[in-house]
């Protein structure tokens, strides 16, 4: 299997001040008003003749003698951002995709600083460059691309390196989500992605603890072991652990990993939806890939994680509507859904992640079919105990362009709909507000700890590519876990 993620990380990414001789697909950007490069060869008439204007994501390939020329849009002056920049090494990459060696001037644009600037071209340029090779004899479909030089000015070089390494750092991190995402369940089940998490940390500076199904027994977790009742492959929890020297915060990260979700005997209907349950695990990738880069990053906050890795599947042994289940912090659980098994996965994890005693915890899952309803694919539901953690949450899904909506937590209103006749609670809550009453269930988990939901369901795929994004597995979350992490402290 072809590992496509290890490619992005690949890359040679670097600075110069000039365009190098090996660069074939040189990109030059272009705003809707101003002077044109002239490295383009052509002026602006040229350009609005051939229907380019400048505006934010438009390309226009101009041959050349050793390659090619790309203009690149990047809009009026005043409204380029990270975003947009980000946006712009996407379509660039696009473009120039039978190209293995870029250079581009992007980063050097007037407006955004260094550091910003060519992080943000570097994601965007190796984000949308990764393509799932997977199982495919034909290789050729995967990525071209070798080297990336990013042109700057002397005056921005030192911080245009930094950032450019960040940029490539994390683009890897968020490349490593996807190919895990991507990976046939045949290929990735929960004892390979507990593996995977023990090379990964003995690279990246993390303790790593794996716990089978005994050790989940003996630890009372009933939630993930329920779930786990109907497969053949058994559970695995991998509590990972990152710690700077004096730690300015401890967060926690608590990731569903449900390898492959048919519904269990509440099965799923055979449609398109169903076929991609293999990304039912997006929320443990991406956590797995946020700690992968700490240490690469510097982070300076401790942040302990827990991926929570099962299938759910139908069999003789299977979890049956009326079971209740015992879960870490001792509530019982009355089972009315057995498709609902994400939430009694990550209420064990979360249970434990409270007995860290962290200053915030942070869950993200493809939890509800409810939150596409309310937000689409696009958006990510974010709900949370506590307004301070939910805010800072917000602020980095809008940093790194991950975007999210905040739903309200009605625990007063809704809360009611979770009793049980003989248990502490049931697993829903009946046919309307999923995504809020799933929340409220996972939140009598969290005890007095602040706590925020991320719902990725929506967004943790597309059917073709998009902007940054390539088709299958996005890796959502990733990127906004690890600027949760690197800002995050116990006082702010």
């Amino acid at each position: 299997m072809i590992d496509a993620s290890a490619h992005v990380q690949s890359v040679a990414v670097a600075t110069a001040r000039s365009v190098p001789k090996a660069a074939t697909a040189v990109g030059y950007a272009v705003g809707t008003k101003g002077a044109v490069p002239r490295q383009l060869g052509v002026n602006r008439a040229a350009l609005t003749a051939n229907g380019f204007d400048g505006k934010a994501g438009q390309t226009l390939v101009i041959p050349s003698n050793d390659g090619v020329a790309v203009a690149i849009g990047v809009g009026d002056a005043e409204g380029i951002d990270a975003k947009v920049l980000r946006d712009a090494g996407a379509a660039f990459v696009r473009c120039a995709s039978k190209h293995a060696h870029l250079a581009t001037n992007l980063a050097d644009v007037d407006g955004v600083d260094a550091a910003t600037a060519s992080r943000a071209v570097a994601e965007g340029i190796l984000l949308a460059s990764y393509r799932y090779v997977g199982l495919k004899n034909d290789e050729s479909s995967g990525s071209k691309l070798e080297s990336l030089t990013l042109v700057t000015s002397a005056k921005r070089a030192k911080d245009a390196d930094k950032g450019a390494a960040a940029g490539a750092t994390i683009a890897g991190a968020a490349a490593l989500a996807r190919e895990l995402a991507n990976m046939p369940p045949t290929y990735l089940n929960a004892r390979d992605i507990a593996d995977r998490a023990v090379e990964i940390a003995s690279g990246a500076g993390l303790d790593v603890e794996v716990f089978n199904a005994d050790d989940l027994a003996q630890l009372g977790c009933g939630g993930i072991l329920g779930v786990n009742r109907g497969s053949t492959e058994p559970p695995r929890m991998v509590k990972l652990t990152y710690t700077p020297k004096n730690p300015a915060g401890h967060l926690a990260l608590v990731g569903k990993g449900v390898m492959y979700d048919s519904g269990g005997i509440s099965l799923k209907p055979s449609d398109a939806f169903h076929q991609v349950m293999k990304m039912d695990m997006s929320g443990a990738a991406a956590v797995l890939a946020t700690m992968s880069v700490l240490k690469a990053l510097g982070c300076r906050s401790k942040v302990t994680a827990f991926l929570m890795c099962t299938d759910n599947m139908p069999s003789g042994s299977a979890l049956k509507l009326g079971d209740v289940l015992t879960m870490r912090n001792g509530k019982t659980v009355e089972i009315h859904n057995t498709d609902a098994e994400g939430r009694l996965i990550l209420a064990d994890g979360l249970s434990l992640a409270v007995e860290e005693e962290p200053d915030g915890i942070v869950d993200i899952a493809t939890l509800t079919g409810a939150v596409l309803g309310a937000l689409g694919t696009d958006i990510a539901g974010l709900l949370g105990t506590d307004q301070g953690l939910v805010d800072r949450v917000k602020a980095s899904s809008e940093t790194v362009d991950e975007p999210t909506w905040q739903l309200p937590l009605e625990s007063k209103r809704y809360r009611k709909l979770l009793d049980s006749v003989v248990a502490d609670m049931r697993n829903i809550g009946g046919p309307y507000a999923g995504t809020i009453t799933a929340t409220i269930f996972l939140s009598e988990f969290t005890g007095d700890v602040p706590y925020a939901h991320l719902d990725i369901a929506g967004p943790m795929k597309v059917d073709g590519d998009q902007g940054i994004y390539s088709k299958g597995a996005t890796g959502f979350g990733t990127r906004l876990l690890i600027d949760l992490a690197c800002n995050f402290s116990a006082s702010n």
